[in-house]
């Protein structure tokens, strides 16, 4: 058997090409579980394993997405890292609920970020919006990424560490000049107070602040603007398939969601900031 550290299966995972979201997930649940059993993983049975995940679902209330996240990381650390196959697919859930995605209307979107008065504050609510993106895809973006010129932005390792270009809001540009003058990023186009990446809790601490400042009672997190983008889009007439495109999404499936809760019509693409 060979036995390593998460650490080192961190790092097989980064040689594999495996996206720095799903990495730090992984290894971020496979450490509670070492701390929970207080011994290594590979000493850690199946049937303790099995256990574990109840306690989680029964007690803890973990999500069908999380449940299926840790199973799938303990499966890859036993495969790559001890050379033996672990047999949880008994406990993996056969579907995941249907849940309907909370959204805010585009008058809400336009409050929210009249409210925000910090500009870098603002322009991380506006880029998410405005390109539909995830909170792990907004804090990798690099000030190169925006391109003015053809009026694009450029997601790079995007989830299943695929690339894809999406439509950069006229709006948005005019916000991202005047951010850029106040805070001169230059890596990253939003940095941390040190430098680096923005913090993904921030994100979503923003968000929450500006709600509360406009009156918004929604729980909502950075994800839900993702969900405004595209229910906004299909509002507007974007064809399904097009949505699905500038979404990054594998299936037509996983876009059909907003159908229950938007009536497209054809239209051509235009940025719902612009709209």
């Amino acid at each position: 058997m060979v036995i390593m550290s998460i650490v080192d299966f961190g790092k097989i995972l980064e040689v594999k090409r495996y996206s720095a979201n799903t990495i730090k997930t992984y290894t971020t649940f496979l450490g509670q579980v070492e701390r929970y059993f207080k011994r290594p993983l590979h000493s850690i049975s199946e049937d303790e394993l099995f256990r574990y995940v109840y306690k989680l679902i029964r007690h803890k209330r973990a999500s069908c997405s999380t449940q299926k996240q840790l199973i799938n990381a303990l499966k890859l650390y036993y495969r790559e890292m001890c050379k033996e196959t672990i047999n949880l697919d008994a406990i993996l859930p056969d579907r995941k609920p249907f849940k309907i995605p909370e959204v805010l209307s585009q008058d809400e979107v336009g409050k929210l970020l009249t409210a925000i008065k910090n500009i870098k504050h603002r322009c991380i609510m506006a880029t998410i919006y405005s390109a539909g993106l995830r909170v792990g895809e907004l804090i990798e973006l690099r000030v190169k990424d925006i391109d003015s010129a053809r009026m694009l932005v450029a997601v790079r390792g995007g989830k299943g560490n695929k690339d894809r270009y999406l439509p950069l809001s006229q709006k948005l540009l005019v916000m991202l000049r005047e951010y850029y003058r106040q805070f001169q990023p230059i890596n990253f186009l939003f940095e941390g107070q040190k430098g680096g990446r923005y913090s993904a809790t921030s994100v979503n601490q923003i968000l929450k602040a500006g709600l509360k400042k406009v009156g918004i009672a929604k729980k909502l997190s950075s994800h839900n603007l993702r969900h405004s983008y595209a229910t906004h889009l299909l509002e507007n007439g974007v064809d399904i398939r097009v949505i699905q495109e500038l979404l990054g999404h594998n299936s037509i499936k996983t876009t059909m969601i907003y159908t229950h809760i938007a009536k497209p019509s054809l239209l051509n693409v235009v940025s719902p900031l612009d709209l």
